[in-house]
């Protein structure tokens, strides 16, 4: 029997009824700040990514100040089991769980399907004792998905991934032409791109960041958000910015963390007034040099409104391969998974492009504490 977890207390999973000498599985909610081995315990499990590790959550409790619940089935030599959750309490929208917030694609770490569903159903226990609105999973993994919420995907995304195992030429090859051309164009032009992990290189990409969220009509995350990142993820050598610049001048700049041998493109900005340049093809091609040359395995994307035809292109003309990315969404009024939308594009986009930048900053430092 499933019981209800209290605040970091080991839960057993079995039933009362199973058979005699059968090792019990026990869940326990965890902080991973709490774990000096946590790192390591992640990237040791096959679904791993960045967004499991310690530094995120540095992050995320951080700037914004939200409580972790990692359920993890662990001993102490490995995870057995993992499903990080941050809880968001906020006055304006309600009190949920989230695994995790400004997370692209977090699987749920699970060797088999009766795990994935011991967490899944002790996240909901978790979520009426917290008396949580909803609970909202972002990608389940690999593992094969509980029946009740495998059909009915709350909302979908987009996925790339790189294979950096096959070499450096192996990866010139795969890139489309159009690709290649955009690459060969920056450099005839002079562009030249910095892989740096310092503060001043943040603050450069941030600048192009604020542009970038004014044409999308998206009000920036505050720069407090990006100070975190430098100091918890790019100062601990777990990430970078590769900044592109045509003489002294930035024109492109994208963020990227890693963990074990993987790692992920998380932002990415440029300057409109230098889009023929190619910017952002250099950024891109220096950093899965970078990455491929340091014996990483894999870099991924992050995700894509399936709206988002151009940047969809944008990815797969790497030569990656494309993956669904699925969000489950449950409701505990309601006491079922639920529909949910993709808000990438809509009425608000056009009011907030309009906006000086500086207003659009203040309307992000106030609503991503909520909104998350």
């Amino acid at each position: 029997m499933i019981r209800c977890v209290d605040e970091y207390a080991p839960v057993s999973l079995t039933s009362p009824a199973h058979n005699e000498g059968t090792e019990e599985t026990v869940i326990r909610a965890e902080d991973p700040l709490t774990v000096p081995t946590w790192d390591q315990l992640v990237a040791a499990t096959r679904d791993y990514s960045f967004f499991h590790g310690s530094a995120w959550a540095r992050v995320l409790q951080e700037t914004y100040g939200f409580k972790s619940h990692y359920l993890v089935a662990r001993d102490d030599s490995s995870i057995n089991g993992l499903l990080p959750i941050m809880e968001v309490d906020s006055w304006l929208t309600g009190r949920r769980g989230v695994s995790l917030p400004f997370t692209d694609d977090c699987a749920t770490i699970a060797p088999d399907p009766e795990t994935f569903e011991h967490l899944h159903r002790q996240a909901l226990q978790l979520g009426k004792s917290r008396r949580w609105k909803y609970f909202e999973s972002r990608s389940p993994g690999s593992a094969n998905i509980a029946t009740e919420i495998a059909a009915r995907p709350s909302v979908s995304f987009y996925g790339h991934r790189l294979d950096l195992t096959i070499g450096e030429e192996a990866l010139r090859a795969r890139l489309e032409s159009s690709v290649r051309r955009a690459i060969r164009k920056g450099e005839a032009a002079g562009v030249k791109v910095e892989i740096s992990s310092t503060l001043e290189a943040m603050r450069t990409y941030y600048n192009l960041h604020c542009k970038t969220r004014k044409k999308h009509g998206v009000p920036p995350q505050p720069f407090t958000f990006f100070a975190s990142i430098y100091r918890q993820i790019l100062a601990r050598n777990l990430g970078f910015v590769a900044t592109a610049r045509i003489h002294d001048t930035p024109i492109a700049a994208a963020v990227y963390f890693h963990l074990g041998t993987r790692a992920i493109y998380k932002f990415g900005a440029s300057d409109d007034a230098y889009l023929e340049l190619r910017g952002n093809n250099q950024v891109m091609w220096h950093a899965i040099q970078w990455y491929a040359r340091a014996g990483f395995e894999s870099l991924d994307f992050g995700r894509t409104s399936l709206s988002n035809d151009g940047l969809r292109r944008f990815k797969l003309g790497w030569g990656g391969t494309e993956k669904q990315i699925n969000y489950f969404k449950y409701d505990f009024r309601e006491e079922q998974y639920v529909p949910d939308r993709d808000d990438a594009v809509g009425w608000k986009n056009r009011i907030i492009g309009r906006l000086p930048i500086g207003i659009g900053k203040l309307i992000g430092s106030f609503f991503y504490r909520h909104a998350a």
